[in-house]
């Protein structure tokens, strides 16, 4: 694992050299002859760790728009995400990373040519349909057919929502058959010590795919049944099924400066052991804390430290001027997710995938949808530490929306289990799911908030509006303008 990221070390400060040669015409800095697909591959998996990981990554937005994270004494750290002042530059590193960054490492790997290479196509691929998925989720309309084409064209046009989800699930069955292809191919190159998912076991990529197709199915049941059928059936007929573990990037993080895990670079301790000033500042939200006591949730003290005094949160916005409600005396991120500098990096947990497959389930396309529940809240605990007995325990509660045949509602214990199931690790999916089905029920708003909800979308930053300003549509409304599968 050393060697892994050293490796990745020495790439990203050729990237970095490369970008002050920019003035020489003789050289694509884009595309260096050298680089090989096992190394674009690295970087490119770095990039989407970060992204979805780093400070004000994906996961961070979620738990702030999901009410989970406040804010202890003495700490001013999240006024825009309290007051939701949605602009052109809030969280704007959404959209500029994931095309400046990962996805352009797996642009160079899906337009290889070589036929050796398919199983570095196929992953591009299935890497790019990640990524865009999340991008419509985030802004809609978004730059697609025409972007990452570097000097090719500098300025894309914007392709519909609806349009580019629909050609998701083209490419990523696209990306299953090359990978099939590539089996028969006797020279493919098989990906080893490059792949930071799955090393190289490439019926764990088809997985994988088959999964985010399942997000993409989820998000379009109430609006395109008939592809959602369609879809899940040439996902039954191609056999592989669905990933068995929480998708982890691990590069082989170290215990030394830029090269710790980035969630615990930022809410954990610095390489010499100082908890950082973001530890200190994000706790757990009173409402979130009492949500959990009141149904006996087990995973509360590991999605939530608990001090000697007991559990204490802040709700967002909330006057914290009290010294009771300083950092050492609340709820701090806990130990469930917080495990240590060099764990790896979740971007889609086996929790989430249980719980899509059993919304899908519920609305009639296949399955049964009471143990995919089951495993989706199964799934949460073993990730999270919890012991195998207090996770029986709590599934055998009488509790709506932890029993699922005591819940009145099932698509509400699902979209409720979900929520909690991603709270510190991907929770950027409730709220997508909050803004599509309006569950969880009762979720309030900050008390800075101008506004009776939450934001449902993002606005286009303003890097787009200057850099390609005649394609970028006319700025939604971000507080009422639902992205289309909510519509």
């Amino acid at each position: 694992m050393k060697r892994n990221i050293f490796i990745i070390t020495i790439l990203l400060a050729l990237l970095s050299v490369s970008c002050e040669d920019y003035l020489d015409v003789n050289t694509d800095p884009n595309n260096p002859e050298a680089v090989t697909p096992d190394l674009v591959l690295p970087v490119g998996l770095w990039y989407t760790a970060d992204y979805i990981q780093q400070d004000r990554g994906l996961n961070h937005l979620g738990n702030m728009m999901m009410f989970s994270w406040g804010e202890s004494q003495g700490y001013s750290w999240y006024d825009e995400e309290f007051k939701y002042l949605v602009t052109t530059t809030f969280y704007d590193q959404m959209f500029d990373d994931a095309y400046t960054r990962g996805l352009k490492q797996y642009q160079v790997l899906a337009e290889l040519e070589e036929e050796e290479y398919g199983y570095y196509r196929a992953m591009g691929e299935i890497m790019k349909a990640y990524h865009f998925q999340i991008l419509v989720d985030l802004y809609g309309d978004i730059p697609y057919s025409e972007a990452l084409l570097r000097g090719g064209n500098a300025q894309p046009a914007y392709d519909g929502a609806q349009a580019v989800y629909a050609d998701l699930l083209v490419k990523l069955t696209a990306a299953i058959d090359m990978i099939k292809a590539a089996d028969e191919y006797a020279g493919s190159v098989l990906p080893e010590e490059d792949d930071f998912i799955f090393g190289g076991e490439m019926t764990d990529w088809i997985k994988f795919a088959n999964t985010i197709k399942v997000r993409i199915l989820a998000r379009l049941s109430d609006v395109d049944a008939a592809t959602v059928t369609s879809e899940m059936a040439a996902i039954t007929a191609e056999g592989s099924g669905f990933i068995t573990n929480d998708v982890i990037i691990q590069p082989g993080y170290l215990v030394e400066e830029n090269k710790q895990n980035p969630f615990w670079n930022e809410l954990g301790t610095d390489v010499g052991g100082t908890q950082t000033l973001s530890y200190k500042a994000t706790c757990a939200t009173q409402f979130i804390l009492d949500y959990l006591a009141d149904i006996n949730d087990p995973r509360i003290s590991l999605l939530f430290e608990e001090p000697a005094t007991g559990h204490l949160g802040v709700d967002q916005g909330a006057d914290n001027n009290d010294p009771a409600l300083a950092p050492d005396y609340v709820s701090n991120i806990g130990p469930g997710i917080l495990k240590s500098a060099t764990m790896g990096s979740i971007i889609f947990s086996l929790a989430e995938s249980n719980f899509n497959q059993a919304e899908l389930a519920q609305k009639g396309f296949g399955g049964d949808p009471e143990s995919l529940f089951n495993a989706g809240i199964i799934a949460s605990c073993n990730y999270l530490g919890v012991d195998a007995a207090e996770t029986e325990a709590y599934l055998a509660q009488s509790t709506q929306n932890v029993n699922f045949a005591n819940s009145a509602n099932p698509l509400e214990a699902i979209m409720t289990q979900k929520w909690l199931a991603g709270i510190g690790i991907t929770a950027e999916q409730a709220w997508f799911d909050y803004v599509r089905t309006g569950y969880p029920v009762g979720l309030p708003v900050s008390t800075q908030a101008s506004t009776s909800d939450r934001p449902v979308r993002l606005f286009y930053p303003a890097s787009e509006i200057t850099t390609n300003g005649n394609n970028v549509p006319a700025q939604p409304n971000a507080f009422t303008s639902k992205i289309f599968w909510a519509n």
